[in-house]
């Protein structure tokens, strides 16, 4: 018994033309899009100059307020009342205006009151940049 091998037929191979379709017009749509970029930087502008500029520092500076279990807080390795507290925040946020970022870092048994005078205290001193870490699960 002779065994019968069919040959497939050309409309079974593969359509490469809506691929080819979709190549070119993303290689359209990046050539026109880099050369509407290339045209804005080619407009001639002359930009005004601060005579009070200053730079700003490039990098965040962060900050970390310790809160232990009975709700004694600790800024710069130290121990402070919630009106040093105040004030360390504020000389920070003169310091570095922009970048200033607050970690807070409370003990799971804390009262959480204790964490929100450190909140408010960020928050006076116009630091709205601050986080409350947690420790990860293992």
């Amino acid at each position: 018994m002779a065994l019968k091998v069919s040959k497939g037929k050309a409309d079974e191979l593969f359509n490469f033309t809506p691929m080819i379709d979709v190549v070119f017009n993303l290689l359209l749509f990046f050539m026109v899009a880099a050369r509407f970029a290339q045209e804005e930087r080619e407009v001639p502008v002359q930009l005004p100059s601060a005579s009070e500029a200053r730079p700003l520092t490039a990098t965040p500076t962060e900050l970390f307020v310790n809160v232990n279990q009975v709700g004694q807080i600790f800024a710069g390795n130290r121990e402070v009342t919630p009106a040093e507290l105040d004030t360390y925040l504020q000389q920070a946020a003169v310091n570095n205006p922009a970048n200033q970022t607050v970690i807070i870092r409370a003990d799971k048994r804390v009262p959480f009151d204790h964490v929100v005078t450190v909140m408010n205290a960020c928050n006076k001193a116009k630091l709205f940049d601050y986080k409350i870490t947690s420790a990860n699960e293992e």
